[in-house]
């Protein structure tokens, strides 16, 4: 089985606080990993682990295989290229259209023509539900479904071979956020990209992903499929998933 992502016995201590404390997860070429807590539970600090923004202070992480605590500023570069990062809120240029977001990295990294850089945000887009009347549009124009599709776009522009999705239900109404669950569902089967979900949001986590891991104050407090979890007698657990259990019993993998 091939491993995307792998964190063995992983701490961080900054200014003399532990605030990740033996983090130990695989996540398997192809599936939907997702991270879940609460606020300032150490979710994004995993990420920034993760591809490298951030050195343990014991531990390896392994990206694609390779330790990256071993390698080299341009050794780390090469393996981001392979990672799409879609940001809470979208992230996108408010000053570009669609298509120059979506092409973002070829017009500063590529000696592509304007129309071939449209090609390809156009073939990307359609892979979100999204079709040629946006191309031409401003960030300011889009709903807030929208943004996040074609934020998901711009990440699959480099066709990566990880896609990290950070919040990606966050700012949205219940039934958009279901549709973009169905959308990072729906890009997993068609591209087998395999996906990290960092996420607060119970249903989209228990409904999307293959494995789960749930995070309090630095340390994993269980690891599983969805059902593993929901099923977990930890205290914890059952008080952070509460009256939610019956309607997310069944989903996932």
């Amino acid at each position: 089985m091939e491993l995307i992502v792998e964190l063995r016995e992983v701490y961080k201590e900054i200014e003399g606080r532990e605030i990740l404390r033996n983090i130990s997860f695989a996540v398997p070429k192809g599936k939907i990993f997702s991270i879940i807590g609460g606020s300032g539970s150490g979710k994004t600090s995993i990420t920034k682990l993760m591809v490298g923004l951030w050195k343990p202070t014991k531990g390896k992480v392994f990206l694609f295989g390779e330790d990256i605590s071993s390698l080299s500023l341009q050794g780390l570069d090469s393996l981001r290229r392979r990672i799409g990062y879609v940001f809470q809120e979208g992230a996108l240029f408010d000053s570009l259209k669609v298509w120059e977001n979506v092409g973002f990295y070829f017009l500063e990294h590529s000696d592509m023509k304007a129309h071939e850089i449209k090609e390809l945000a156009l073939e990307k887009l359609r892979l979100v539900n999204l079709d040629e009347s946006v191309l031409e549009l401003m960030p300011s124009e889009l709903s807030g479904g929208m943004k996040k599709r074609v934020a998901i776009a711009r990440a699959m522009a480099t066709q990566p071979d990880l896609i990290i999705y950070d919040e990606p239900t966050s700012g949205l109404d219940p039934i958009t956020s279901r549709v973009i669950d169905s959308l990072v569902l729906e890009l997993n089967r068609k591209t087998g990209i395999t996906a990290v979900v960092v996420t607060h949001d119970m249903i989209s986590a228990f409904s999307i992903s293959d494995r789960v891991i749930l995070i309090r104050s630095g340390e994993i407090v269980v690891e599983g499929t969805p059902q593993e979890v929901l099923s977990s007698d930890n205290p914890f657990v059952q008080e952070f998933v509460g009256g939610m259990k019956d309607c997310l019993s069944g989903k996932g993998a």
